[in-house]
């Protein structure tokens, strides 16, 4: 007899894509569950990838919940080495940002993703991408995430993100906590900010990076055209 995971498999497409962008091409994964209605476009933070475990985990959570995914990486292969040597490109949020914006127009005009209403789901650099391309393309997006993310990098461009924003932080990754509550009086008052009791930079305590997924999947779903109830 089928089990719940192999029905949902079942349900699932899950594609190796290119996405092209202006002067790059990026690849990435899109996975779309069946009767999902939103995508979290996933943006990595410095040194990580979109091979990243934690990613992954809280992608397989949201495919549970019938939201889609795309991870891709905002850097090409030969930008990720050359970026190895300087750290300097993951730190280049403007640039991130930029090709962030791309990615959610692709999103928005794919065959395959064009009914899905468009969230962004960004951790440590990649969260300050993501408010930027939010500001600078609001109808790119209806909802923005933000686990354990350096939203402060934003800087002006934070009052003008019109996204409902949701930033997660762990309770003893202080200085980041901090960082996060000075950039949530900066955006709109539908934003709000979850502290996971307990839990570091990276979630890696027990039960935390599950949290983060749920708090993650039931924002993007409320903030959603036609809400959805998280079982």
């Amino acid at each position: 007899m089928p089990t719940l995971h192999d029905q949902l498999q079942d349900q699932i497409h899950d594609l190796r894509i290119d996405i092209p962008l202006a002067t790059v091409a990026l690849e990435g994964r899109l996975t779309i569950p069946g009767e999902a209605r939103q995508i979290a476009i996933f943006a990595h933070g410095s040194g990580s990838s979109r091979f990243s475990p934690r990613n992954w985990y809280v992608a397989e959570i949201f495919h549970q919940q019938h939201i889609a995914t795309l991870l891709t990486d905002l850097l090409t292969e030969k930008e990720g080495r050359e970026d190895q040597m300087t750290f300097k490109l993951r730190f280049d949020i403007t640039l991130l940002a930029d090709r962030l914006v791309q990615i959610g127009h692709w999103v928005k005009t794919n065959d395959r993703t064009k009914h899905l209403e468009r969230a962004f789901f960004g951790s440590s650099t990649g969260a300050a991408a993501a408010l930027i391309a939010a500001a600078e393309s609001p109808d790119n997006v209806t909802s923005i995430v933000s686990r354990g993310g350096r939203p402060d990098l934003a800087g002006e461009y934070l009052p003008h993100v019109k996204a409902p924003t949701l930033l997660i932080v762990g309770g003893d990754d202080r200085q980041v906590l901090d960082l996060n509550e000075q950039a949530l009086a900066r955006l709109n008052d539908r934003s709000d900010i979850h502290v996971v009791p307990g839990a570091g930079h990276l979630f890696e305590e027990h039960g935390a990076l599950d949290k983060v997924a749920h708090l993650a999947a039931d924002w993007i779903k409320h903030h959603s055209g036609t809400r959805h109830e998280i079982s």
